[in-house]
């Protein structure tokens, strides 16, 4: 066979296997949204006795169910065991993860993932007691600080006391839990880990108030929101639902005032909800399925607050994870 007929042969089954990959279809067809968790940190995808699942991850998989069905309760939620998740999606036993996955160049080449975008910016800092009086990391200087050995938390907190002449003395603990309980029994003065587990651990001691995390954020770790590979329509109505969440918050539409701003005169306001022209068709979508989205779940701020912001036991800021016009990095190209 010559080389233009074998790129052309090879150009055929890709172009079959994206034909017979229509994953929105399928799930229209179902009735419901098939998503997969293996219970990640309460306020990003956890369950409690009586009141389901909730979290960044799981108010994500019901925003999709919004702008598909008109129905943010058309999900199913399918419990994994961690090391089994990316393989129930790559063989389709479920549509997404509503586990937040690590962006790094590895798993997203070699693991037959495809990330629509961040739904969280986290990253390494550091919890201390508030006794301590610290204001930053810099004052970690001729502290201990705990860490857990053998992780990459433990070789950033080196890399970062060294590049900042930081006299700080890690002291490396054999697991989480001794790590933790040499922190909390005053072993040291921090304990180091991403940002997001040292909210949800503060939040479980029984005085939470006395902790404090502290401004630094030492490493990049943005977590997101994956789909499989193959299946460009489906990873456009995914990555749409997370743009959706983002300019609603910029354009000042909640899940309050929805219905008020169908009649708001700003053009950017009724292209998003639909109200002027159909950006829905080309997604598979109707018209409105931004207005259904906001309805549902409400904005990327209405589900931040929800789960992991100052009103919650995490007390998460927002942070990077604000808009870039407040602060943040969160971004969306607009609706037109």
């Amino acid at each position: 066979m010559s080389a233009k007929l074998f790129v052309l042969a090879l150009a055929m089954i890709a172009a079959a296997g994206a034909a017979r990959a229509d994953t929105l279809g399928d799930v229209k067809a179902r009735g419901d949204v098939l998503c997969g968790t293996t219970g990640s940190p309460a306020g990003f995808s956890a369950t409690s006795t009586g009141q389901g699942w909730s979290g960044l991850g799981a108010d994500f998989c019901r925003a999709l169910a919004a702008v598909i069905f008109n129905d943010p309760g058309k999900v199913q939620f399918v419990t994994l065991a961690p090391d089994e998740r990316v393989t129930a999606l790559t063989s389709r036993k479920v549509d997404l993860l509503a586990d937040l996955v690590p962006w790094t160049l590895t798993t997203d080449t070699e693991q037959g993932l495809k990330f629509i975008g961040t739904l969280f910016y986290d990253g390494q800092g550091f919890l201390a007691p508030k006794a301590e009086n610290l204001r930053s990391a810099r004052d970690l200087g001729g502290k201990a600080v705990c860490v857990e050995a053998g992780t990459p938390a433990a070789a950033n907190a080196a890399e970062y006391f060294d590049a900042n002449n930081i006299s700080a003395h890690l002291m490396p603990l054999a697991g989480h839990d001794a790590a933790v309980a040499a922190y909390l029994a005053g072993t040291c003065a921090a304990y180091s880990a991403d940002s997001s587990a040292l909210a949800g651990l503060r939040a479980s001691l029984p005085t939470p108030a006395d902790h404090v995390l502290l401004p630094d954020v030492i490493t990049k770790q943005p977590l997101a929101v994956v789909v499989r590979q193959g299946d460009n329509r489906w990873f456009d109505v995914a990555r749409w639902t997370l743009y959706g969440l983002l300019d609603a918050e910029e354009l000042g539409v909640t899940q309050t005032n929805v219905d008020e701003m169908l009649g708001s005169d700003n053009i950017s306001v009724r292209r998003l909800l639909g109200v002027e022209s159909d950006f829905g068709t080309e997604l598979g979508l109707n018209k409105d399925w931004a207005y259904q989205l906001i309805k549902g779940v409400g904005n990327y701020a209405d589900i931040y607050e929800r789960n992991v912001g100052e009103q919650t036991p995490l007390k998460l800021p927002r942070g990077l994870n604000a808009l870039w016009s407040k602060g943040g990095i969160q971004y969306s190209p607009p609706v037109r």
